[in-house]
């Protein structure tokens, strides 16, 4: 639906042959051959062929005018989103002291000579605090005592880590000096091979800390045990939540290491392992950090003292979500904060209410609005004259070049005592790049349509994305589709992600709860009364082609498989660069043998495409099914590539 634009002559090309016929009438009655063949009537047509072309442009309003109506509407471009990542500061010798690391420190990958660095700042301020191991014990399953091994443990007398035969549920219980939310504790282990019976590289044992309410589980980063299976160090990333907590009378911060179902095909322990020594101490700790600069305390300018006032940031666009933007204006009490609002409609003449336009870099102050009766109404306070009015804090930067892989943050913009390096163990997620202007001329006539109610599955996707700006992807199902009941919506939401070598990894495409929470309040402002609204990923099909090609001779054959392997990630990719057309994998398209053959017959230096083969594959599990000529997709699942296998041969 578009806007209705003004029809400035609405005259068609006969009404004005029509027209240039009558005056003729009148002003040369004596020429009465009005036929089409008469050479008169063809230059009338032809005149009025050029004036209905002068007309078709003159009823085009021009662009300005329809993005100045769009403005009128409260329609606002919106601004890119940053990439956040977990960043991990290690330190040179483990903690004896705390050591705070502030918010706004600047880390980034490395520059080359052809990309410059994308520079995250740390959002929080993060403390890494020293500890030690107080406490050590073990609990059987099903046993509700635990068994106090910390007096072996300090006169480094062995013990078992697990009952006599470990069974799934057995736990080694570990107890810490403190709480230490956000750390890396190593662990060093001492002990002899007696867990056997376990594959060391995927030992049916996790790490978990206790939260306050419930066990999470941990990163482990290193664990050069095996499983507890061989003396060596293990890195345990404690969670945010970690808390003190009371066991059997000892009071720590508890860690757990806990037996596991196997995974399959593999073998769980048959003995337990033995512990001869063991110690803990902090060794780094993790924060969030985002791709954007923060600005703090910025001065904007003098109040005039009238209503209306706008002032500009220094760059832009400012990115919204990142930090509060609180305005501070001076007075003779010091400075008073002036809350950020979406629009004046609900501003009083006492509010302290500025709007922040984080595109076009502006903050607005309220204006006065003359009423029919010819009074005036205030809608937002007004600065007094001369006070100085500063913005407190805002980012900039931010977009999709910031979504980085794991472990290419690694520099240390300013150097920190006893911090000796930094590491991003996960890829940074969530930079969206912000909206162009014709993006948002398209959006604007949903938003009319819209506004502040969501009726269509077009509103609930218009909602979504303004909920959640860093989404690649959002499809919404109305009742009657898939498995959506009467009375339902369910929107279907994709998170942009980073790519690693055109890869994406599956755990990526997954949306953390705060956004679906955040996305769900929105939409639950927005639904009609009665609607139920769920959100969630959508359900992803994995795809495995074994191909099998020819390389032309004298071509280097490992470019060519190099090649080939990244136009297969690229083309079954979900997200937008991906996909046929550059816009991510249709919902439901099915993958057709024969679209592979044409993906690959593209490859530089490939002279014949011998065999194609595809394969369903569990992203989750990574079984494979069995081979067939066409992958059916769900109309509203996307598919995944995993693991495509590539061989090349030379002529």
């Amino acid at each position: 639906m578009a806007l209705p634009t003004p029809n400035l002559d609405d005259r068609s090309f006969q009404d004005l042959v029509d027209e240039a016929k009558r005056m003729v009438m009148r002003r040369c009655p004596e020429w009465t051959d009005h036929n089409v063949s008469d050479p008169g009537v063809t230059l009338i047509e032809t005149f009025a062929y050029m004036t209905d072309q002068l007309l078709y442009r003159l009823n085009r309003i021009p662009d300005r005018h329809y993005v100045k109506f769009l403005d009128l509407l409260g329609l606002r471009i919106l601004p890119p989103t940053p990439a956040r990542a977990p960043v991990t500061f290690w330190l040179s010798t483990p903690a004896q002291t705390s050591l705070s690391i502030p918010a706004g420190t600047q880390v980034g990958t490395v520059r080359t000579e052809n990309d410059e660095a994308i520079v995250f700042a740390l959002r929080d301020d993060l403390d890494i605090r020293p500890c030690e191991l107080r406490f050590v014990r073990t609990q059987e399953a099903g046993g509700q005592e635990t068994v106090n091994r910390t007096q072996r443990m300090e006169t480094n007398v062995a013990f078992g880590a697990f009952g006599d035969e470990p069974g799934v549920g057995d736990v080694l219980l570990l107890g810490l000096s403190e709480a230490v939310p956000n750390c890396a504790v190593r662990l060093d282990f001492t002990g002899a091979a007696k867990g056997v019976g376990v594959n060391p590289k995927h030992p049916p044992l996790v790490w978990e800390a206790w939260t306050g309410t419930q066990w999470t589980e941990c990163l482990v980063t290193l664990d050069e045990t095996g499983g507890l299976n061989a003396s060596g160090s293990i890195i345990v990333h404690l969670p945010a939540e970690h808390r003190i907590s009371v066991v059997d009378e000892d009071r720590a911060g508890w860690l757990r290491a806990r037996v596991v179902p196997p995974l399959e095909g593999q073998p769980s322990y048959s003995a337990s392992p033995s512990v001869e020594g063991l110690s803990a101490c902090t060794v780094g700790g993790t924060g969030e950090a985002i791709n954007a600069e923060i600005v703090v305390n910025e001065v904007l300018g003098e109040a005039e003292g009238v209503a209306g006032q706008v002032l500009s940031l220094s760059a832009r666009p400012a990115l919204a979500g990142v930090v509060d933007a609180v305005v501070e204006v001076s007075g003779d009490d010091g400075w008073t904060q002036w809350r950020a609002v979406d629009n004046f409609a609900m501003s009083g003449p006492t509010d302290r209410h500025v709007v922040l336009d984080s595109f076009a870099g502006e903050v607005l102050f309220g204006p006065v609005v003359r009423n029919p009766d010819g009074g005036v109404s205030h809608h937002g306070a007004v600065p007094p004259k001369g006070a100085i009015v500063r913005i407190r804090e805002y980012a900039i930067g931010g977009g999709a070049r910031g979504n980085v892989g794991t472990g290419e943050i690694q520099t240390l913009k300013s150097s920190i005592p006893f911090v000796a390096a930094v590491e991003n163990l996960a890829p940074a997620q969530g930079g969206v790049d912000g909206e162009t202007l014709d993006e948002a001329k398209s959006r604007g006539p949903l938003l009319l349509r819209t506004r502040d109610r969501a009726v269509t599955a077009e509103d609930y996707e218009v909602f979504a994305r303004d909920a959640a700006p860093e989404l690649a992807r959002v499809r919404c199902l109305t009742a009657g589709e898939a498995d959506v009941a009467a009375g339902a919506v369910k929107v279907l939401v994709v998170p942009a992600a980073a790519r690693t070598d055109d890869r994406i990894r599956f755990a990526d495409l997954v949306p953390t709860t705060a956004v679906l929470d955040r996305i769900a309040s929105r939409l639950d402002e927005v639904r009609l009364i009665g609607t139920r609204v769920l959100v969630e990923p959508p359900r992803y099909r994995g795809v495995t082609v074994v191909a099998r090609l020819i390389a032309r001779p004298r071509v280097a054959v490992d470019r060519v498989r190099e090649e080939a392997t990244a136009a297969l990630y690229r083309f079954l990719d979900p997200l937008p660069g991906g996909g046929p057309d550059g816009t991510g994998w249709p919902f439901g398209r099915p993958v057709l043998s024969g679209d592979v053959y044409a993906v690959l017959q593209h490859v530089r230096g490939l002279e014949l495409v011998e065999d194609v083969r595809l394969f369903t594959a569990n992203p989750v599990t990574g079984e494979r099914g069995a081979e067939t000529g066409r992958v059916d997709v769900e109309p509203n699942s996307l598919i995944f590539s995993f693991e495509h296998k590539v061989r090349v041969e030379g002529r």
